[in-house]
């Protein structure tokens, strides 16, 4: 017979089942925002599609999140194969709108496959592109040390309590008027004590603004006194469309090129030489735009424009005003970031999503 000691050996610990690899889940709702507080969505351009694209019915888990830079039929079965349950592609799969969810068209056969296979989509794309240290800011590091500048910079996402303007007046008889301003809804009334008079402060909105006037109309006198100012949105530094990056130290358009290669892992570029420059012609400041780059590069002043893809009347415009410009393909010039960004979204969702990078995701355009 066995002694009871021997027994306590030969059976399993109870809390054995306590070892295995704990899974970590969240919430969809929180990675969502999560997301969109490392790169607000505000941030993006009008034009633009970004945010949470297709969401599976609630309540919805994500162990896995996919990054793609194009979310294809190939990359869908590669996150159906992985088990992910989210994708992040950079560019929107849904941009123009969709009528019909079908299996005639690929695009609508994402959202499908998405939906049966509870895979959520989400896209950053343009405010990743302002973002500070995003896309652009990666790829204007090609070149090595630099000072880089927004080519055009971003404001802030609101004005501060909403307001749009300010109006002041003055006036020695406030209280025919004073309590129909207070009423007024998004405005803030301040009074400022003068000598004979009091002066008044209106923080609004436009609407508001409209009504005050109608109101203060009524009092005669008012008007000589009266300002108005217009708030701007301030810039916010470092957040915009493009960089401009000012080198540390020149290098040849030729070692340029043969930088940009090395940084995005790429064999071959497409070059333009600017009007009287050769492949030894120095490089101090150089522009870029990941993407489609024309309307943020078009009269920059720099030597170099570095995007991923121009029309050739462009280049040719570029190349007229003494510009030289390397192309890359439209991809190409974003997708090395994914790894950056990666990591980022790891960090923000404290490892409690895996956070892997699409292997099947490349540029469409072969050199052959």
């Amino acid at each position: 017979m066995l002694g009871s000691r021997w027994i306590r050996h030969l059976l399993p610990s109870p809390s054995s089942h306590l070892r295995s690899p704990v899974r970590h889940l969240m919430d969809l709702r929180s990675v969502v925002s999560h997301l969109k507080a490392l790169a607000p969505l505000a941030l993006a351009e009008s034009w633009d599609n970004v945010g949470l694209l297709v969401e599976p019915s609630p309540p919805h888990q994500v162990q896995k999140l996919l990054l793609t830079n194009d979310l294809t039929e190939e990359v869908l079965e590669e996150a159906v194969g992985m088990g992910a349950n989210m994708v992040l592609s950079y560019h929107p799969p849904i941009f123009k709108a969709l009528k019909r969810l079908t299996s005639g068209h690929w695009k609508e056969r994402l959202v499908v496959k998405a939906l049966e296979n509870r895979l959520a989509v989400y896209s950053p794309h343009t405010a990743c592109d302002a973002l500070s240290n995003g896309v652009n800011d990666w790829l204007g590091r090609a070149l090595g040390p630099c000072v880089s500048v927004p080519i055009r910079a971003c404001t802030s996402l609101s004005h501060p309590g909403g307001y749009e303007h300010i109006l002041t007046f003055d006036c020695d008889a406030p209280a025919t008027v004073l309590p129909r301003l207070q009423s007024l809804r998004d405005a803030r009334v301040r009074t400022y004590p003068l000598m004979n008079k009091d002066r008044f402060h209106l923080s609004c909105s436009r609407d508001a603004l409209l009504q005050a006037l109608a109101i203060l109309s009524e009092k005669p006198g008012l008007r000589d006194s009266m300002e108005i100012v217009a708030l701007q949105k301030p810039p916010l530094l470092d957040t915009g469309m493009g960089r401009l990056c000012t080198l540390s130290e020149p290098v040849s358009i030729s070692a340029a090129v043969e930088r940009v290669k090395r940084h995005l892992g790429l064999a071959h570029l497409r070059l333009a030489l600017g009007s009287g420059k050769t492949l030894e012609s120095s490089v101090n400041v150089m522009a870029v735009c990941a993407g489609s780059g024309s309307s943020i590069l078009s009269g920059v002043p720099a030597d170099l424009y570095l995007t991923g893809e121009m029309s050739h009347h462009e280049v040719l415009d570029a190349v007229a005003e003494g510009h030289s410009v390397i192309l890359c393909e439209h991809s190409n010039s974003e997708r090395g970031y994914l790894q950056e960004l990666r990591g980022q979204i790891a960090e923000r969702l404290e490892g409690k999503v895996e956070v892997v990078v699409s292997k099947k995701d490349h540029d469409p355009l072969l050199v052959v």
